[in-house]
């Protein structure tokens, strides 16, 4: 019987074609058992945790994805394609800027991707220590800096997150993603059902905080969806008084 990763040889002993469906549905073990690892322990986690979650050897793994940066590069561009559809599936389907925008960020959420979305998105339009700003450069993610009385400010800076390489993001791809939620966001703040001074950035982080982690299914969309609606509120505008 041919083992994970196995191929069938000749009578001459010399490699034939790969067993494709057994390929395939390992890939597909691998790349499930990946998003689900990362989204949980972070893109630090180690390839021994994917590889036991898709059950395959490590091995088996190594085999698809030459390196762990490889397998970090593949699961944080298709979460940001698919946030990317998302956004434009609701600029298409609503017409209400808000409702539009309220859509997109429910499903996001629903979806879990914003547990496994790249840094060099969740910094955009938000200055480092240096005054930089809207670089993709450096992978990181937004922090709130704490005030001298320990309260969190609006402003954000920037710290190193671990496990996923600056350049290991297709930047193309986070660009189509920022340029369809910046249009969902102006739309809603023009139609003045927007916070003036919430973002893109504010509108991404969002989606990355009202995505916990919790072990029952039940409770992790009960939370979100309370979370979410919370998060909303912040985000809406109110009639001066």
């Amino acid at each position: 019987m041919l083992g994970d990763g196995a191929v069938r040889r000749g009578a001459d002993g010399g490699r034939t074609t790969p067993l494709r469906v057994d390929a395939q549905r390992n890939l597909e073990h691998v790349l499930r058992a990946a998003r689900e690892v990362f989204g949980e322990l972070g893109y630090g986690a180690p390839m021994e945790d994917v590889a036991r979650r898709a059950r395959v050897g490590v091995g088996t793994v190594y085999r698809r994805f030459p390196s762990k940066d490889v397998l970090v590069r593949r699961i944080a561009e298709e979460e940001t394609a698919r946030l990317t559809d998302q956004a434009r599936t609701a600029l298409g389907q609503e017409d209400e800027p808000w409702s539009a925008l309220s859509r997109f960020l429910r499903t996001s959420v629903a979806s879990g991707a914003g547990r496994l979305l790249p840094p060099q998105v969740l910094r955009v339009g938000v200055a480092d220590e240096a005054g930089a700003e809207g670089e993709f450069e450096d992978a990181r993610v937004p922090q709130q800096r704490q005030s001298a009385a320990g309260l969190a400010s609006p402003e954000l800076r920037l710290v190193e997150q671990r496990g996923i390489p600056a350049d290991e993001v297709d930047d193309a791809g986070a660009a189509a993603l920022l340029e369809v939620v910046g249009r969902l966001v102006e739309r809603a703040r023009a139609a003045g059902e927007l916070r003036a001074d919430v973002t893109v950035s504010d509108v991404l982080l969002v989606i990355a905080t009202a995505a916990p982690s919790l072990p029952d299914a039940a409770q992790q969309a009960a939370a979100s969806a309370r979370l979410l609606d919370i998060l909303l509120e912040g985000l809406r505008s109110r009639p001066a008084r």
